[in-house]
Order: C-alpha cells, then sequence, then structure tokens
C-alpha cells in the first residue's frame, strides 16, 4: 500500500520526518487560534504603538519634515502592503505632551496584552501543565522583561530598515552591498528577537541551543515575507489604488499580523518538537485515529493530557490499550 510505504520512509528519514511531525503538532496545538490569537492582541497594541512613535518623532525630530517622514515610512515598511494606507492617514507629526502620555499607557497595556498571549501560546506548545505555568506576578514580571528586551530590538530594526531611506535624503548613494548587509543585520536582530522570546516567554528550562533552529526559521521566513511584499508593492502594486478605506486597512493589517503570528507559531512548533524527541509521527494514525503508533505519537498525546493538570494534587494517567 502506498500510504504504508510512504509512513515507512518518512520514519527512516529525518529530513522528512521532522517537517511532518511540525505540520502535525501544530494541528494538534489548534496553531491557527493560536497565530490568531496573537494577531488579535498585536492588532489592539498596534495603533497605541503607531501614537506613540508620531509623537515620539515630533519631539525628537522637530522642524525636519523630511528625516520624521524616512523614520514612520521605514517603521511603517514592516507592513508593506498596507503600510502606505496607514501612512497616508497620518497628515502630522508635532509633538503633544497629551498624546505621548495617552500613547505610553495604551501602548503599555496593549503590548502586555500580546506578551501575554505570547506566554499562554508558548506554554501551550510546550506542553506545560497549568499548574506549572506562571503564577499572577511572575506572569506579568516575564512580559515586563520581554517588553524592554523587544523595544530596544525593535529600535534596532527599525534604524536598519530606515538605513536606505535616510541615505538618500543626506544625499547618499545606495549600494546594494548595503541594502544587503542592511537586510542581513535585519535578519540577526530579529534571530535574536526570537530567541529571546522563545525563552522568556516560555515555562520550561531550555538551552538556547535548543531554541535556535525555530528562531532563524522564524526570522528568515518574516524577512522573507517582508521582502516579497515590499517588492509587490513597488513592482506589481505601483499606480493601483490603495483607497479601499478602513475597512481594508484592517483586513489587510490584520491578514499581515495573521501571517507573522503563524511564523512564530511555526518556529516554536520546531523547537518544541525537536527538543521533545516528537518525531517520527505515524503519518495515518492522526486521521484514522488508531495505530500503529510511534513513541514519538505517544509521548506528543501523552503532554497533551498532561497540560490540563490544575493543582498539585491531581494526577493525570494515560494509558494507550494495545488494540494493534
Amino acid at each position: 500500500m502506498l500510504a504504508s510505504r510512504l509512513d515507512r520512509f518518512q520514519r527512516r528519514h529525518p529530513w522528512a520526518a521532522v517537517p511532518l511531525a511540525v505540520v502535525y503538532k501544530f494541528v494538534d496545538d489548534q496553531g491557527y487560534y493560536l497565530a490568531a490569537l496573537l494577531a488579535y492582541y498585536g492588532f489592539l497594541s498596534l495603533f497605541p504603538l503607531l501614537l506613540l512613535l508620531v509623537t515620539s518623532l515630533g519631539f525628537a525630530l522637530q522642524g525636519n519634515v523630511e528625516l520624521q517622514q524616512a523614520v514612520l515610512h521605514s517603521a511603517l515598511r514592516e507592513f508593506p502592503v498596507i503600510g502606505q494606507q496607514i501612512g497616508a492617514n497620518v497628515h502630522s507629526l508635532e509633538g503633544s505632551g497629551f498624546g505621548l502620555v495617552v500613547g505610553i499607557v495604551v501602548a503599555a497595556y496593549g503590548a502586555l496584552g500580546v506578551a501575554g498571549a505570547g506566554q499562554t501560546v508558548l506554554n501551550k506548545v510546550w506542553a506545560v501543565p497549568r499548574v506549572r505555568r506562571p503564577t499572577f506576578v511572575l506572569f506579568y514580571l516575564r512580559s515586563l522583561l520581554l517588553l524592554v528586551t523587544l523595544g530596544v530590538g525593535v529600535l534596532l530594526t527599525t534604524g536598519l530598515t530606515a538605513l536606505t531611506t535616510t541615505a538618500s535624503i543626506v544625499g547618499a548613494e545606495t549600494s546594494p552591498l548595503v541594502r544587503g548587509g542592511a537586510t542581513a543585520l535585519a535578519v540577526g536582530v530579529n534571530f535574536a528577537l526570537f530567541l529571546v522570546a522563545y525563552r522568556v516567554l516560555a515555562a520550561v528550562d531550555v538551552a538556547l541551543r535548543g531554541l535556535w533552529p525555530g528562531a532563524a526559521f522564524a526570522a528568515v521566513l518574516w524577512q522573507v515575507f517582508l521582502e516579497a511584499g515590499t517588492y509587490l508593492v513597488s513592482h506589481q502594486l505601483r499606480g493601483a489604488s490603495a483607497t479601499y478605506g478602513a475597512f481594508g486597512v484592517v483586513l489587510g493589517l490584520l491578514a499581515w499580523l495573521y501571517v507573522g503570528a503563524t511564523v512564530a507559531v511555526f518556529g516554536a512548533e520546531i523547537n518544541a518538537v525537536r527538543v521533545l524527541r516528537l518525531w517520527p509521527r505515524s503519518l495515518l494514525a492522526p486521521f484514522t485515529g488508531t495505530g500503529p503508533f510511534t513513541s514519538a505519537d505517544r509521548r506528543a498525546y501523552t503532554a497533551y493530557a498532561k497540560t490540563e493538570q490544575q493543582v498539585e494534587q491531581e494526577e493525570v494517567l494515560v494509558r494507550f490499550p494495545r488494540t494493534e
């Protein structure tokens, strides 16, 4: 039978077994819902962060309109398909004390929601029992630690993205070598950010060497999507109307955030599958619900059940009757 031969083949070859196990675990964890959770909180926090950015630029670069626009557009480049629509609605970069205070408070609240959702997602991915997850205080301390780290990283990536734009303002030629170097540095910074996020947010003790494959995957794929989106805007959509109104902006923004969240979740799944040795999986077992199960199948299904342990006195036992 063809399915049986394919199953035996992928079990013998890690290069086929690991990607299959990652996809199966993504489906088992309902990764599409986890990505939607991250995208939702990311959407809530984005506009307050843009308000904070615009107000800060008004204070820091007052009187230099060209540089203000360059930095703003470099930040919006992270959303290449709909960034131009968002930027078209930013008409003034004037510093406002009230706007700065509101932006800080609301952005901090929204960003804490993103960090909290990230903890929930990664603890689900790593199958951390509920009783082992952080308490209320530790939950927010982890979130604050991540926000400080990511804040520095976002400043670095924004600066790198603005490199080519600001260079043209001061009259410098932006060579392909400079652009390539800036892209490589941006990938490196994104790799470090994903690595820190995977390490800080998950309530598991995993060495950094166990997290770098997923972080590298997420950093590279995110940059690929970013460059592809930029190419699409500059070549395929040039001259096309970007005036679909607020409805189009919201849909485009949600779609872009969902893509980024899905990349982050897949990176975390790669790490979990490798570290927890959740491969090779049975090719047909998830579809039939019956064996033959591999040892990785049993470890995965056992971990899923044990995530529901609520208190220390509770004991979760998992048994696979011999039906194979």
